[in-house]
């Protein structure tokens, strides 16, 4: 029988193996201000095991070792990249039962959990800029003086989310709207944080980020400033997720662990660890700066076989549109 968090974790702190359990992450996740910490913290502390986190460009790495990966878990793979690591042949069938969710979207894919989730956005400063696009064409038609940053979508995961949320908002006119929206852009960079910090530094009126992004402003440096420019054709939701891999050694504690990902002890440290949304938290359990951020009605998303078989068209309007 599978093991569960409720009734598994018992068993297993008697079984344990003293190998720890490998979990690939992306560099963020385990840093000291993102969530693996805590999530580390609150598994070991319910099970006589040990995480051990191996962190880096994950979906690569892995399919670079192949079937000789040490990982027994991965965390971290988002949607817009699990059609690539699900055709590594690398994971099992999560096993976890999926009910509850707090996601605008639908969830029914058998190999990757969910943890969290963000409508991808443009951030901006509410006492820098006055005239606030509501609309993704409004953004392409504001004055060239407009300054943006966004990430490149052939290294960034954020990028891409971009290429692939004007791709379903133009569809053929794709190429086009990103030539509208060159001259606005200050610089393309190879990852979010780089970009951030270009905002953050007041180098750019708005930037590539999530709706979510205005929280740690709020609740960190007690900043309401910073607020998401919300869009009414809808805003491209990315849902960051966990597997197991099939060849495990641990299979039973990698399944407590990818059980233990839907469970309130490890959603409630998603908010203020990665500055997203739980993929299953009740909203009265969020912290109390989330309730004012602004949230946009539609929520945008393409399955993972569909952004797979997108992604390199999204990529081509990139390029052509910005003449790179």
């Amino acid at each position: 029988m599978r093991l569960t968090i409720a009734t598994g974790l018992t068993l297993i702190a008697s079984a344990a193996s003293a190998e720890p359990l490998t979990v690939y992450a992306p560099d963020y996740f385990s840093s000291e201000w993102g969530p693996g910490p805590a999530i580390k913290e609150a598994f070991e502390a319910s099970c006589d095991c040990e995480i051990q986190y191996i962190t880096g460009d994950v979906l690569p790495r892995l399919r670079l070792e192949g079937n000789r990966t040490s990982a027994d878990v991965v965390i971290g793979l988002n949607t817009d990249d699990a059609e690539r690591a699900r055709q590594t042949g690398l994971f099992a069938p999560h096993g976890v039962e999926i009910e509850g969710l707090t996601m605008p979207i639908d969830w029914s894919d058998e190999t990757f959990v969910p943890f969290n989730w963000g409508h991808t956005a443009f951030v901006y400063d509410t006492t820098k800029l006055d005239d606030v696009p509501g609309s993704f064409q409004a953004l392409l038609d504001a004055p060239d003086d407009l300054r943006i940053v966004i990430q490149d979508p052939r290294t960034s995961v954020s990028g891409l989310a971009l290429a692939l949320w004007i791709e379903k908002v133009f569809g053929e006119e794709a190429k086009a709207a990103w030539a509208a929206l060159e001259p606005k852009i200050v610089t393309v960079t190879r990852g979010w944080s780089e970009a951030y910090g270009m905002f953050t530094e007041g180098e750019a009126d708005m930037v590539l980020s999530y709706t979510t992004s205005p929280a740690y402003h709020i609740i960190a440096e007690d900043d309401p400033t910073k607020k998401a420019a919300i869009f009414d054709e809808g805003h491209y939701v990315m849902v960051e997720t966990a597997g197991q891999i099939a060849e495990t050694d641990q299979p039973e504690l990698a399944q407590a662990f990818l059980d233990f990902i839907l469970t309130e002890e490890f959603q409630s440290i998603i908010p203020e660890g990665n500055w997203s949304l739980p993929a299953k938290l009740d909203p009265s359990r969020l912290p109390e700066g989330f309730a004012q951020l602004e949230m946009p009605e539609t929520a945008l998303i393409y399955d993972s076989a569909e952004a797979e078989a997108l992604r390199d068209e999204a990529i081509a309007a990139f390029e052509a549109g910005l003449g790179r």
